[in-house]
Protein backbone atom coordinates (compact mmCIF):
# COMPACT_ATOMS: atom_id res chain seq x y z
CA UNK A 1 0.00 0.00 0.00
CA UNK A 2 2.97 2.09 0.81
CA UNK A 3 4.55 1.40 -2.50
CA UNK A 4 1.32 1.90 -4.46
CA UNK A 5 0.48 5.51 -2.99
CA UNK A 6 4.11 6.96 -3.87
CA UNK A 7 3.47 5.72 -7.63
CA UNK A 8 0.51 7.52 -7.48
CA UNK A 9 1.74 10.63 -6.37
CA UNK A 10 4.46 10.39 -8.58
CA UNK A 11 2.26 9.76 -11.79
CA UNK A 12 2.61 12.83 -13.40
CA UNK A 13 6.17 13.30 -13.27
CA UNK A 14 7.26 9.72 -13.83
CA UNK A 15 5.21 9.86 -16.87
CA UNK A 16 7.09 13.44 -18.20
CA UNK A 17 10.48 11.91 -17.35
CA UNK A 18 9.48 8.35 -19.76
CA UNK A 19 8.76 10.94 -22.56
CA UNK A 20 11.77 12.89 -21.69
CA UNK A 21 13.80 10.07 -21.83
CA UNK A 22 12.64 8.37 -24.40
CA UNK A 23 13.77 11.14 -26.40
CA UNK A 24 17.11 11.68 -24.73
CA UNK A 25 17.97 7.64 -25.14
CA UNK A 26 18.21 7.52 -29.01
CA UNK A 27 21.10 9.34 -29.07
CA UNK A 28 23.20 7.48 -26.29
CA UNK A 29 23.75 4.37 -28.95
CA UNK A 30 23.89 6.42 -31.81
CA UNK A 31 26.13 9.28 -31.08
CA UNK A 32 29.43 7.50 -31.82
CA UNK A 33 28.47 6.05 -35.22
CA UNK A 34 27.05 10.15 -35.77
CA UNK A 35 30.34 11.46 -34.91
CA UNK A 36 32.30 8.69 -37.74
CA UNK A 37 29.50 9.47 -40.11
CA UNK A 38 31.16 13.19 -40.12
CA UNK A 39 34.73 10.94 -40.62
CA UNK A 40 35.72 11.80 -37.07
CA UNK A 41 37.69 9.79 -34.70
CA UNK A 42 36.78 7.91 -31.34
CA UNK A 43 38.12 10.69 -29.17
CA UNK A 44 35.54 13.44 -30.68
CA UNK A 45 32.80 10.95 -29.13
CA UNK A 46 34.51 11.46 -26.08
CA UNK A 47 34.72 15.58 -26.31
CA UNK A 48 31.34 15.27 -27.17
CA UNK A 49 30.23 14.33 -24.22
CA UNK A 50 32.93 16.36 -22.08
CA UNK A 51 31.52 19.28 -23.89
CA UNK A 52 27.56 18.61 -22.97
CA UNK A 53 28.81 18.18 -19.42
CA UNK A 54 30.83 21.09 -18.94
CA UNK A 55 27.68 22.95 -19.63
CA UNK A 56 25.52 20.98 -17.31
CA UNK A 57 28.14 22.15 -14.87
CA UNK A 58 28.00 25.31 -15.08
CA UNK A 59 24.11 25.38 -15.63
CA UNK A 60 23.33 22.57 -13.07
CA UNK A 61 23.75 23.99 -9.63
CA UNK A 62 22.16 27.60 -10.86
CA UNK A 63 18.80 25.97 -12.02
CA UNK A 64 18.88 24.29 -8.89
CA UNK A 65 19.19 27.25 -7.14
CA UNK A 66 16.31 29.25 -9.43
CA UNK A 67 14.17 26.04 -9.04
CA UNK A 68 14.40 27.08 -4.96
CA UNK A 69 13.00 30.24 -5.87
CA UNK A 70 10.48 30.23 -8.76
CA UNK A 71 9.58 26.23 -8.54
CA UNK A 72 10.08 23.23 -10.26
CA UNK A 73 7.95 23.72 -13.25
CA UNK A 74 9.43 26.80 -14.87
CA UNK A 75 12.81 25.17 -14.65
CA UNK A 76 11.20 21.80 -16.30
CA UNK A 77 9.91 23.91 -18.83
CA UNK A 78 12.87 26.23 -20.43
CA UNK A 79 15.31 22.58 -20.05
CA UNK A 80 12.46 21.29 -22.31
CA UNK A 81 12.57 23.86 -24.77
CA UNK A 82 16.56 24.12 -24.66
CA UNK A 83 16.90 20.35 -25.07
CA UNK A 84 13.85 20.76 -28.47
CA UNK A 85 16.61 23.25 -30.00
CA UNK A 86 19.27 21.15 -29.75
CA UNK A 87 17.39 17.87 -31.17
CA UNK A 88 16.41 19.79 -34.23
CA UNK A 89 19.67 21.05 -34.59
CA UNK A 90 21.07 17.80 -34.83
CA UNK A 91 19.04 16.20 -37.13
CA UNK A 92 19.98 18.61 -39.79
CA UNK A 93 23.87 19.19 -38.63
CA UNK A 94 25.74 19.51 -41.78
CA UNK A 95 29.20 20.19 -39.67
CA UNK A 96 30.70 17.95 -36.90
CA UNK A 97 31.59 21.42 -35.41
CA UNK A 98 26.92 22.14 -35.80
CA UNK A 99 26.86 18.72 -33.65
CA UNK A 100 28.99 20.64 -31.04
CA UNK A 101 26.79 23.57 -31.10
CA UNK A 102 23.68 21.55 -30.33
CA UNK A 103 25.42 20.22 -27.57
CA UNK A 104 26.34 23.12 -25.68
CA UNK A 105 22.49 24.69 -26.40
CA UNK A 106 21.20 21.54 -24.81
CA UNK A 107 24.04 21.20 -21.79
CA UNK A 108 23.49 24.88 -21.10
CA UNK A 109 19.43 24.64 -20.85
CA UNK A 110 19.31 21.21 -19.25
CA UNK A 111 18.59 20.74 -15.53
CA UNK A 112 15.92 18.50 -15.75
CA UNK A 113 17.69 15.28 -13.77
CA UNK A 114 18.61 17.13 -10.41
CA UNK A 115 15.10 19.52 -10.57
CA UNK A 116 13.02 16.22 -10.97
CA UNK A 117 14.70 14.77 -8.12
CA UNK A 118 14.17 18.01 -5.96
CA UNK A 119 10.76 17.84 -6.97
CA UNK A 120 9.89 14.49 -6.25
CA UNK A 121 11.87 15.11 -2.50
CA UNK A 122 8.88 18.05 -2.01
CA UNK A 123 6.22 15.34 -2.44
CA UNK A 124 7.74 12.18 -0.70
CA UNK A 125 8.76 11.61 3.11
CA UNK A 126 12.34 11.09 3.36
CA UNK A 127 11.94 7.87 4.71
CA UNK A 128 10.24 6.94 1.03
CA UNK A 129 12.48 8.84 -0.97
CA UNK A 130 14.96 6.04 -1.82
CA UNK A 131 11.79 4.33 -3.20
CA UNK A 132 10.32 7.39 -5.21
CA UNK A 133 14.39 7.55 -6.62
CA UNK A 134 13.67 4.36 -7.63
CA UNK A 135 10.46 4.73 -9.54
CA UNK A 136 11.82 7.84 -11.29
CA UNK A 137 15.08 5.29 -12.33
CA UNK A 138 12.54 2.74 -13.70
CA UNK A 139 10.79 6.08 -15.75
CA UNK A 140 13.82 6.19 -16.69
CA UNK A 141 15.08 2.87 -17.67
CA UNK A 142 11.59 2.26 -19.60
CA UNK A 143 12.79 5.39 -21.54
CA UNK A 144 15.62 3.71 -22.80
CA UNK A 145 13.95 0.53 -23.66
CA UNK A 146 11.81 2.58 -26.11
CA UNK A 147 14.16 4.73 -27.57
CA UNK A 148 17.14 3.07 -28.56
CA UNK A 149 14.68 0.55 -30.69
CA UNK A 150 12.86 3.24 -31.95
CA UNK A 151 16.79 4.81 -33.35
CA UNK A 152 17.88 2.14 -34.40
CA UNK A 153 15.16 0.92 -36.73
CA UNK A 154 14.91 4.47 -37.96
CA UNK A 155 18.42 4.90 -38.62
CA UNK A 156 18.65 1.72 -40.07
CA UNK A 157 15.78 2.85 -42.81
CA UNK A 158 16.01 6.70 -42.80
CA UNK A 159 19.05 7.35 -41.59
CA UNK A 160 20.30 9.99 -38.79
CA UNK A 161 17.82 12.58 -39.31
CA UNK A 162 14.77 11.06 -38.58
CA UNK A 163 15.74 9.65 -34.90
CA UNK A 164 16.94 13.31 -33.87
CA UNK A 165 13.88 14.73 -35.34
CA UNK A 166 11.74 11.87 -33.36
CA UNK A 167 13.70 12.93 -30.05
CA UNK A 168 12.97 16.97 -30.87
CA UNK A 169 8.77 15.88 -30.92
CA UNK A 170 9.17 14.01 -28.14
CA UNK A 171 10.42 16.94 -26.31
CA UNK A 172 7.49 19.18 -27.24
CA UNK A 173 4.78 16.62 -25.85
CA UNK A 174 6.91 17.43 -22.94
CA UNK A 175 6.94 20.48 -22.75
CA UNK A 176 2.71 20.58 -23.40
CA UNK A 177 2.48 18.13 -21.15
CA UNK A 178 4.34 20.24 -18.32
CA UNK A 179 2.47 23.00 -19.07
CA UNK A 180 -0.84 21.50 -18.99
CA UNK A 181 -1.00 18.58 -16.78
CA UNK A 182 2.36 19.40 -14.33
CA UNK A 183 1.23 20.71 -10.47
CA UNK A 184 3.87 23.05 -9.37
CA UNK A 185 5.69 20.71 -5.70
CA UNK A 186 7.62 23.73 -4.40
CA UNK A 187 5.29 25.55 -1.80
CA UNK A 188 7.59 28.55 -0.15
CA UNK A 189 7.78 28.41 3.83
CA UNK A 190 7.44 32.40 4.98
CA UNK A 191 9.14 31.77 8.26
CA UNK A 192 12.45 30.34 5.84
CA UNK A 193 14.93 32.12 3.93
CA UNK A 194 14.90 32.31 0.23
CA UNK A 195 17.32 30.24 -1.54
CA UNK A 196 19.65 32.94 -3.54
CA UNK A 197 22.89 32.09 -5.79
CA UNK A 198 24.81 32.89 -2.98
CA UNK A 199 23.68 29.58 -1.28
CA UNK A 200 25.67 27.49 -4.14
CA UNK A 201 28.76 26.95 -2.42
CA UNK A 202 27.11 26.67 0.94
CA UNK A 203 25.86 23.19 -0.39
CA UNK A 204 28.66 21.82 0.14
CA UNK A 205 29.40 22.33 3.76
CA UNK A 206 26.27 21.75 5.07
CA UNK A 207 26.53 18.93 7.71
CA UNK A 208 26.68 15.32 6.44
CA UNK A 209 26.30 16.48 2.40
CA UNK A 210 30.00 17.35 1.98
CA UNK A 211 31.04 13.26 2.15
CA UNK A 212 28.29 12.45 0.37
CA UNK A 213 29.42 14.58 -2.70
CA UNK A 214 32.57 13.23 -2.55
CA UNK A 215 31.01 9.88 -2.55
CA UNK A 216 28.93 11.07 -5.88
CA UNK A 217 31.85 12.79 -7.23
CA UNK A 218 34.48 9.79 -7.45
CA UNK A 219 31.56 7.63 -8.23
CA UNK A 220 30.56 9.76 -11.30
CA UNK A 221 34.85 9.62 -12.26
CA UNK A 222 34.13 6.02 -12.99
CA UNK A 223 30.41 6.14 -14.32
CA UNK A 224 30.47 8.80 -16.82
CA UNK A 225 34.17 7.04 -18.07
CA UNK A 226 31.94 3.81 -18.38
CA UNK A 227 29.33 5.58 -20.34
CA UNK A 228 31.90 7.26 -23.19
CA UNK A 229 33.20 4.18 -23.82
CA UNK A 230 30.46 1.82 -23.30
CA UNK A 231 29.14 1.43 -27.02
CA UNK A 232 32.62 1.72 -28.88
CA UNK A 233 33.21 -1.62 -26.22
CA UNK A 234 30.19 -3.36 -27.44
CA UNK A 235 31.80 -2.97 -31.02
CA UNK A 236 35.28 -3.84 -30.32
CA UNK A 237 33.98 -7.00 -28.02
CA UNK A 238 30.56 -8.26 -30.30
CA UNK A 239 30.85 -6.39 -33.56
CA UNK A 240 27.87 -4.35 -32.74
CA UNK A 241 26.91 -2.10 -35.50
CA UNK A 242 24.20 0.73 -34.69
CA UNK A 243 21.04 -0.76 -35.07
CA UNK A 244 22.71 -3.88 -32.60
CA UNK A 245 23.87 -1.62 -30.03
CA UNK A 246 20.23 0.00 -29.46
CA UNK A 247 18.65 -2.96 -29.28
CA UNK A 248 21.48 -3.98 -26.53
CA UNK A 249 20.37 -0.86 -24.63
CA UNK A 250 16.60 -2.11 -24.64
CA UNK A 251 17.69 -5.08 -22.89
CA UNK A 252 19.92 -2.73 -20.61
CA UNK A 253 16.65 -0.99 -20.47
CA UNK A 254 14.36 -3.98 -19.38
CA UNK A 255 17.20 -5.07 -16.84
CA UNK A 256 16.98 -1.84 -15.10
CA UNK A 257 13.30 -1.58 -14.82
CA UNK A 258 12.91 -4.71 -13.24
CA UNK A 259 15.85 -3.78 -10.67
CA UNK A 260 14.61 -0.66 -9.81
CA UNK A 261 10.21 -1.70 -9.51
CA UNK A 262 11.23 -5.46 -7.79
CA UNK A 263 14.65 -4.90 -5.82
CA UNK A 264 15.72 -1.14 -4.77
CA UNK A 265 12.62 0.02 -2.74
CA UNK A 266 12.87 -3.42 -0.93
CA UNK A 267 16.94 -3.41 -0.87
CA UNK A 268 17.03 0.39 0.50
CA UNK A 269 14.06 0.25 3.15
CA UNK A 270 15.52 -2.60 4.40
CA UNK A 271 19.12 -1.51 4.56
CA UNK A 272 18.82 2.54 4.77
CA UNK A 273 19.87 4.27 1.92
CA UNK A 274 23.51 5.01 2.76
CA UNK A 275 24.35 1.13 3.13
CA UNK A 276 22.35 0.35 0.02
CA UNK A 277 24.65 2.42 -1.88
CA UNK A 278 27.77 0.56 -0.64
CA UNK A 279 26.20 -2.64 -2.57
CA UNK A 280 25.45 -0.81 -5.14
CA UNK A 281 29.17 -0.26 -6.07
CA UNK A 282 30.07 -4.08 -5.31
CA UNK A 283 27.95 -5.16 -8.19
CA UNK A 284 29.10 -2.47 -10.49
CA UNK A 285 32.89 -3.24 -9.77
CA UNK A 286 31.60 -7.13 -10.37
CA UNK A 287 30.28 -6.07 -14.02
CA UNK A 288 33.40 -4.23 -14.98
CA UNK A 289 35.76 -6.93 -13.82
CA UNK A 290 33.18 -9.18 -16.60
CA UNK A 291 33.68 -6.36 -19.37
CA UNK A 292 37.21 -7.44 -20.32
CA UNK A 293 36.77 -11.17 -20.58
CA UNK A 294 33.13 -11.08 -21.93
CA UNK A 295 32.94 -12.18 -25.66
CA UNK A 296 29.86 -14.33 -25.76
CA UNK A 297 26.33 -12.76 -25.51
CA UNK A 298 25.21 -14.76 -22.04
CA UNK A 299 28.01 -12.80 -19.89
CA UNK A 300 26.91 -9.84 -21.31
CA UNK A 301 23.80 -10.77 -19.96
CA UNK A 302 25.19 -11.28 -16.97
CA UNK A 303 27.36 -8.43 -16.53
CA UNK A 304 24.11 -6.31 -17.61
CA UNK A 305 22.67 -7.87 -14.62
CA UNK A 306 25.21 -6.69 -12.51
CA UNK A 307 25.38 -3.28 -13.61
CA UNK A 308 21.62 -2.43 -13.71
CA UNK A 309 20.89 -3.09 -10.50
CA UNK A 310 24.06 -1.82 -8.96
CA UNK A 311 23.62 1.45 -10.93
CA UNK A 312 19.79 1.88 -9.91
CA UNK A 313 20.79 0.86 -6.07
CA UNK A 314 23.22 4.02 -6.20
CA UNK A 315 21.03 6.37 -7.83
CA UNK A 316 18.38 6.06 -5.90
CA UNK A 317 19.93 6.34 -2.49
CA UNK A 318 23.01 8.86 -3.03
CA UNK A 319 20.02 11.46 -4.22
CA UNK A 320 17.92 10.15 -1.27
CA UNK A 321 20.67 11.15 1.39
CA UNK A 322 21.29 14.08 0.07
CA UNK A 323 17.81 15.59 -0.49
CA UNK A 324 17.09 14.10 3.60
CA UNK A 325 20.49 16.26 4.59
CA UNK A 326 19.80 18.97 2.92
CA UNK A 327 17.41 22.04 4.14
CA UNK A 328 14.02 22.48 2.63
CA UNK A 329 14.71 26.03 1.34
CA UNK A 330 17.91 24.89 -0.13
CA UNK A 331 16.83 21.16 -1.38
CA UNK A 332 17.38 22.21 -5.05
CA UNK A 333 20.30 24.31 -4.34
CA UNK A 334 21.80 21.17 -3.01
CA UNK A 335 20.33 18.45 -5.56
CA UNK A 336 21.91 20.72 -8.52
CA UNK A 337 25.24 21.06 -6.85
CA UNK A 338 25.43 16.92 -6.67
CA UNK A 339 24.49 17.22 -10.75
CA UNK A 340 27.44 19.50 -11.48
CA UNK A 341 29.86 17.04 -9.02
CA UNK A 342 28.50 14.37 -12.37
CA UNK A 343 29.02 17.00 -14.75
CA UNK A 344 32.82 17.39 -13.65
CA UNK A 345 33.41 13.85 -14.23
CA UNK A 346 31.61 13.90 -17.54
CA UNK A 347 34.11 17.04 -19.00
CA UNK A 348 36.93 15.11 -18.89
CA UNK A 349 36.39 11.26 -18.11
CA UNK A 350 34.63 9.76 -21.34
CA UNK A 351 38.19 11.53 -23.33
CA UNK A 352 40.05 10.00 -20.97
CA UNK A 353 38.34 6.20 -21.46
CA UNK A 354 37.92 6.49 -24.87
CA UNK A 355 41.73 7.75 -25.01
CA UNK A 356 42.73 4.43 -23.06
CA UNK A 357 40.28 2.15 -25.50
CA UNK A 358 41.53 3.53 -28.26
CA UNK A 359 45.29 3.38 -27.10
CA UNK A 360 45.46 -0.23 -25.06
CA UNK A 361 41.91 -1.75 -25.88
CA UNK A 362 39.03 -3.06 -23.79
CA UNK A 363 41.30 -3.95 -20.58
CA UNK A 364 42.28 -0.34 -19.37
CA UNK A 365 38.97 1.42 -20.16
CA UNK A 366 37.19 -1.50 -18.13
CA UNK A 367 39.93 -1.22 -15.50
CA UNK A 368 39.19 2.91 -14.79
CA UNK A 369 35.77 2.61 -13.60
CA UNK A 370 36.35 -0.29 -11.57
CA UNK A 371 38.79 1.72 -9.80
CA UNK A 372 36.76 4.71 -9.12
CA UNK A 373 34.24 2.73 -8.22
CA UNK A 374 36.29 0.41 -5.57
CA UNK A 375 37.31 4.02 -3.98
CA UNK A 376 33.53 5.42 -3.92
CA UNK A 377 33.22 2.09 -2.15
CA UNK A 378 35.50 2.87 0.43
CA UNK A 379 34.09 6.23 0.80
CA UNK A 380 31.11 5.03 1.38
CA UNK A 381 31.81 2.76 4.18
CA UNK A 382 34.16 5.20 5.82
CA UNK A 383 31.33 7.44 6.01
CA UNK A 384 28.97 5.15 7.53
CA UNK A 385 31.65 4.03 10.64
CA UNK A 386 32.54 7.35 10.91
CA UNK A 387 29.04 8.95 11.43
CA UNK A 388 26.74 5.96 12.03
CA UNK A 389 23.58 8.45 12.30
CA UNK A 390 22.82 11.82 10.35
CA UNK A 391 20.16 13.82 11.00
CA UNK A 392 18.92 16.19 8.62
CA UNK A 393 20.27 20.16 8.75
CA UNK A 394 17.71 22.89 10.67
CA UNK A 395 15.43 24.80 7.87
CA UNK A 396 17.14 26.86 6.27
CA UNK A 397 20.75 26.31 7.64
CA UNK A 398 23.63 25.08 6.81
Amino acid sequence: MVASGVLVKLLPILGITFIDILGFSILIPLLPYFVKHFGAPDVVVGALFGVFACCQFIAGPVWGNVSDRIGRKRVLIVSQIGATIGWTMLAFAPTIAWVFVARIIEGFSGGNLSVTQAYVSDLVEPDKRARAFGYVGAAFSAGLIFGPASGGYLVQHFGFTMPFLLAAGLQVVTLVLTILVLPESRSVDPDAAPASLRDIPRAFTIAGVAPVMWQKLIFALGIYGWFGAFTLVLQKQFGFNATATSYFFCTFGVASVIAQLAAVGTITERTGDRRSAPIGYVLLMIAFAIVPFATAIWQAVVMIGCFSLGLSLVNASLPSQLSRLAPEAMRGTVLGAAASMESIAGIFMPLATTYALQAGGVLPAAAIPFAFTGFALVLGVVTILRSPTLVPAAKGSA
